[in-house]
């Protein structure tokens, strides 16, 4: 992996992709909501599809990255099921109980929550221009969605607990998802995690309704614009985009990241505009403003991490060929 100065910039790139195709799926699966499909059915097919999607891809293309230690299999579930399986449930919930701008606002509350963690926990010092681009994506975002127009606190309450669930679970994903590419390739990491969420999604749902796992809710039939958007949804509203920001991750860490992705909601609002015909308030737009900005400030210093993920595979890898190169291929060192 490399880890030359082009290398920041191709993550915030990633991360910029994947929160346009994030922004689609919101209002895909709002849709699918109207038409009579469940948070829980859209959550249980999406990851089961999406990790039979991958498997298929790695498995004729880049099949080394099916390899895991079998020592870190507990780590693939955790982040399967606290991370992958919850951000995709709450976050479907949230947008089916209230207004997605709701939603999208609470998710990203997430920035804010890992640089908390970083700080407190870590022990990571954040610069003056990551807490300004945190600021200033936090503000964007209240005004971009339009928050100042709908009270939180007179909305569906399971559906505001829903979306800071889904921060949470944002944030966790972020952070366990980087500890985890220290050591593997993105696509790796993101397979094993949609691996675990689905076999929990399905044995959850069995429990729950009484019918046949892998694929309980498709004893409805789906009209063909329905599987359209489920099929968009798993591939460039999961697939894709998932790997992308894990890509994005690896590159420039959690915090920017997850910064960077609050460009979703900007995006929402021009689908919305371009397709929709809706119009976009002055203070949503200047909501926008402060989101780019704070992106842009962000990538003012194309700074070396030296705790990026993509840093410390390279390294591990080099330090690997050292041994053996000193030992022989016989000596095979702790990973």
């Amino acid at each position: 992996m490399t880890t030359s100065p082009s290398s920041p910039r191709r993550g915030y790139f990633y991360v910029v992709l994947a929160a346009v195709l994030w922004a689609v799926s919101g209002s895909s699966g709002k849709f699918l909501f109207q038409q009579g499909v469940t948070p829980l059915q859209l959550v249980q097919i999406r990851v089961t599809l999406a990790s039979g999607f991958l498997f298929l891809w790695l498995f004729l293309r880049r099949r080394p990255l099916l390899s895991i230690s079998p020592k870190d299999i507990i780590y693939f579930i955790v982040l399967g099921v606290l991370g992958m399986a919850m951000v995709q449930f709450t976050y479907f919930y949230a947008i089916s109980k209230i207004k997605v701008a709701a939603a999208i606002l609470l998710q990203y509350l997430a920035p804010a929550l890992i640089a908390v963690y970083s700080v407190v926990f870590a022990r990571e010092k954040l610069t003056r221009l990551t807490l300004t681009a945190i600021l200033g994506a936090t503000v964007g975002c209240y005004l971009v969605v339009g928050a100042y127009n709908f009270d939180l606190f007179q909305l569906n309450k399971m559906g505001v607990l829903g979306g800071l669930c889904a921060a949470f679970a944002f944030a966790f994903y972020s952070l366990y998802g980087e500890r985890g590419m220290q050591r593997y390739n993105p696509w790796t990491v993101l397979f094993y995690a949609l691996l675990a969420s689905a076999v929990f999604w399905n044995i959850g749902h069995f429990f729950w309704s009484g019918a046949p796992a892998p694929f309980a809710s498709l004893h409805q039939a789906y009209r063909p614009i329905e599987w359209f958007w489920i099929i968009y949804i798993v591939v460039f509203g999961t697939v894709v985009p998932f790997g992308l920001y894990f890509e994005g991750i690896s590159l420039i860490r959690s915090t920017r990241a997850s910064i960077t992705a609050t460009l979703e909601p900007i995006t929402a609002g021009v689908v919305a505009y371009l397709f929709l015909g809706e119009t976009m308030q002055p203070l949503q737009l200047l909501g926008g403003l402060l989101v780019i900005a704070s992106v842009i400030i962000l990538q003012v210093r194309q700074e070396y991490d030296d705790r990026a993920p993509s840093v410390i595979r390279a390294r591990n890898q080099m330090e690997q060929t050292t041994i053996m190169a000193q030992y022989g291929t016989d000596h095979h060192p702790i990973d």
